[in-house]
């Protein structure tokens, strides 16, 4: 697979992979036992080999990661941010689409 996978974002790699990074990243915000998060799974890892080179997909464990979720007042899973040049440009709440997702991606590379 020519993709890059999806990130595993922690507090100790955030600057460098969120803050610093020079593509636009989507982080979605999620646990294990959310239903929701694991069923929008599938669409972030793909995104994250179709968005090859122009994006990134990251994701934050709320449940390992609670100060970062804590730091942008996750307070619903799933929450999918999309950063650029080191700030939120869109935050959704909630189950979204592959296609949903797509369109927030392009419209911000």
């Amino acid at each position: 697979m020519a993709g890059e996978k999806v990130i595993v974002i922690t507090k100790s790699n955030f600057e460098e992979k969120v803050l610093k990074s020079d593509k636009p990243i989507m982080v979605d915000f999620w646990a294990a036992w959310c239903g929701p998060c694991r069923a929008v799974a599938p669409a972030m890892d793909e995104l994250s080999e179709e968005y090859d080179g122009r994006a990134l997909i990251g994701k934050v464990n709320v449940d390992e990661e609670g100060e970062l979720a804590g730091k942008f007042r996750v307070m619903s899973i799933p929450t999918i941010m999309l950063f650029k040049g080191g700030q939120v440009v869109e935050k959704i709440i909630g189950l979204r689409s592959k296609a949903e997702l797509s369109r927030i991606l392009d419209k911000n590379i």
